[in-house]
């Protein structure tokens, strides 16, 4: 049993040679230059494709960045009003005597206010 186990192992199986069958060219089973030109097309066509993409992937992304730096910059911006104005802390100008000027009209820097 091991010697035909053996035999069979060590027995060369023939190769088949490489022939096409007959009434078939060469040219009807290769690509050829029309199947290039169409794989090229769409090779080039996919990476300017992926190009675009990212570029507007970039874009999105920088006018989100720029989006939120803005509106944090207006919050910044209405916090510093609210701190000025006095309301984030519950004192308004009137109500603080050290404020006023001597004759109890204004600011005592001497810049007038808006009217609220």
């Amino acid at each position: 049993m091991h010697s035909l186990l053996l035999a069979l192992a060590t027995t060369p199986t023939p190769m088949p040679t490489p022939t096409l069958r007959d009434g078939i060219s060469e040219d009807q089973v290769t690509p050829g230059l029309l199947g290039f030109i169409m794989t090229a097309f769409f090779v080039v066509a996919t990476a300017l494709l992926i190009v675009d993409m990212v570029r507007r992937i970039r874009r999105v992304r920088y006018r989100a960045q720029v989006e939120e730096e803005r509106m944090a910059a207006a919050a910044a911006d209405v916090d510093a009003a609210d701190a000025q104005d006095g309301l984030d802390g519950g004192t308004h100008p009137s109500a603080n005597p050290s404020a006023q000027n001597s004759n109890g009209n204004g600011p005592a820097d001497g810049l007038s206010r808006p009217r609220e």
